[in-house]
């Protein structure tokens, strides 16, 4: 890693050309936190870019979904000059450098990978991963599965949380044999969500829902992940097919010279399912 102050490059070093090496990355991000670089780069913390390590997260996602190769190019550099970002504020200070983090990386990829470098055997994807658990659970010293269960950031999206959770807590043998146990799991929440429903006091009725929301909204999970199905991305799809169904529904109903706000529940539901089947026409 380049020094702030020492050895960092001037301006007239950079200039757009159609190849840049690693290296040259790591001297313009110097340059940019040095005393003639960027005001807004030199103010830049930890902290203050975790809500850009998040968005850029999250746009190489939609690039995949796009299947935009030269989109998912873009969105990965980006990801990549947040790592380096990072990387260059931790030099400053002394803490790691951007040489730090590769050989984290690689230690890690070599210590997990037991099979390869080790005396493990693993045939198969499924062996692969569970030998893998074993090994990080090793390295973070987790003693219980409890641990192993409450390192799962708290950061995530609530459904990828509980989607990770339900998966080490399979782990340790505490799963369904099959689908049909969360599926009977939903019919039971739905149930109780009724009951919360009859609850005392406004306040009582409150809490009681939430829990019981929850509690429904974890058996989903369970029951997708059971299927094989990823619920943040089902719903993210089933969000984009709403927005979709909404749209055709909104000029379906300006044709006709009315507005959605001021339709019957009836009539909305009689232009719905006209989108519906026009979209399943168009999916044969």
């Amino acid at each position: 890693m380049i020094d702030k102050k020492e050895n960092t490059p001037d301006k007239t070093s950079f200039s757009p050309k159609d190849h840049f090496t690693l290296d040259e990355l790591l001297a313009l991000m110097a340059f940019l936190r040095s005393d003639q670089g960027c005001p807004w780069d030199k103010e830049q913390t930890h902290q203050s870019l975790r809500q850009n390590m998040l968005e850029e997260a999250y746009e190489v996602i939609d690039a995949i979904n796009s299947q935009n190769s030269d989109r998912l190019c873009d969105e990965l550099g980006d990801v990549l000059m947040q790592v380096i970002f990072h990387s260059q504020i931790a030099s400053e200070s002394g803490t790691f450098t951007f040489e730090d983090v590769i050989t984290a990386i690689c230690n890690k990829l070599i210590s997990r990978h037991t099979h390869l470098f080790g005396e493990d055997h693993a045939e198969t994807s499924e062996a692969v991963i569970d030998r893998w658990e074993k090994n990080k659970r090793l390295e973070k010293g987790h003693e219980n599965q409890t641990q192993v269960l409450e390192d799962v950031p708290r950061i995530l999206p609530a459904l990828l949380r509980s989607f990770k959770v339900q998966q080490k807590a399979a782990q340790a043998g505490f799963d369904w044999s099959s689908e049909h146990g969360p599926k009977e799991k939903i019919l039971e929440e739905l149930s109780e969500i009724e009951a919360a429903q009859k609850a005392g006091s406004d306040d009582l009725k409150l809490s009681r829902l939430e829990q019981e929301v929850g509690d429904l909204l974890f058996a989903v999970v369970n029951y997708a992940r059971h299927l094989g199905i990823q619920p943040e991305l089902a719903l993210h799809q089933a969000t984009d097919k709403f927005i979709h169904r909404f749209a055709a529904v909104e000029t379906l109903a300006q044709s006709q010279g009315q507005e959605t706000a001021s339709m019957t529940e009836e009539e909305l539901d009689a232009l719905w399912e006209l989108v519906k089947e026009s979209d399943a026409n168009e999916t044969r």
